[in-house]
């Protein structure tokens, strides 16, 4: 006996059942140690401690250089920009960012390599910009060149950096994301770029202008205590 597609919409419906739809969740392992580390974070995020700076530091891979196989068409009263679907991709670029929390500063470096050489280099040019006798607080995810030994091993030399990593899937905690929305909202997401290299430019415009005239320290009002379920 064959069943009707109304039948089947009827019968899903009756046991609320919605099987085109699909809800994720993360299982995270029990660590004693997570909120812990969330408010020592947030810690940093709500006051500056004396004698130092809080950066918040990580990369940004894969950013798309890409522009539209046809131009826009320019909107007109009654009508808005139309924009076709179809775009030419031209490559990617990946750039490593520093935050300032306290003072919303950005640094950002285009880089060839996401491993522990080129973070350490990085992270030499942090240590030669900020003036000696000040402590550097720096927050940063758990990212392979984060962890590197040679990443460890140049840091346990250097005792002016605090090194405060958020706990395993709390990237979000890691404020310099902040940044990067800021970036894709403001220049990637309707930004159109013919090279690599016009759009490492455009991102390093977009980073100068940003520091002049936006920056600002964003608004953290999380203290790192457990979250409410869902």
């Amino acid at each position: 006996m064959a069943v009707s597609a109304s039948q089947v919409g009827r019968i899903l419906a009756c046991v609320d059942l919605k099987p085109h739809l699909v809800r994720g969740w993360l299982t995270r392992p029990t660590d004693p140690e997570f909120f812990t580390r969330a408010a020592d974070v947030c810690a940093l995020y709500r006051t500056c401690p004396a004698n130092a700076v809080v950066i918040s530091a990580d990369e940004k891979t894969g950013i798309t250089a890409r522009s539209r196989k046809h131009p826009d068409q320019p909107g007109r009263p009654e009508q808005r920009t139309r924009r076709g679907f179809e775009y030419i991709r031209h490559g990617t670029v990946s750039i490593i960012a520093a935050l300032n929390v306290h003072t919303g500063q950005v640094l950002t470096e285009r880089i060839d390599r996401n491993n522990a050489d080129t973070f350490i280099g990085f992270l030499r040019q942090l240590n030669e910009s900020i003036p000696a006798g000040t402590s550097i607080h720096l927050v940063i995810d758990n990212g392979s060149s984060h962890v590197a030994k040679k990443t460890k091993a140049w840091l346990a030399t250097r005792p002016r950096f605090n090194i405060h990593h958020t706990p395993e899937h709390a990237g979000w905690l890691n404020q310099v994301e902040l940044f990067f929305s800021t970036l894709t909202r403001r220049l990637l997401r309707r930004g159109q770029f013919a090279s690599r290299d016009e759009l490492a430019a455009a991102i390093d415009t977009f980073v100068l202008a940003y520091d002049e005239h936006d920056a600002k320290p964003y608004r953290w009002t999380y203290d790192g205590s457990p979250l409410k379920a869902a």
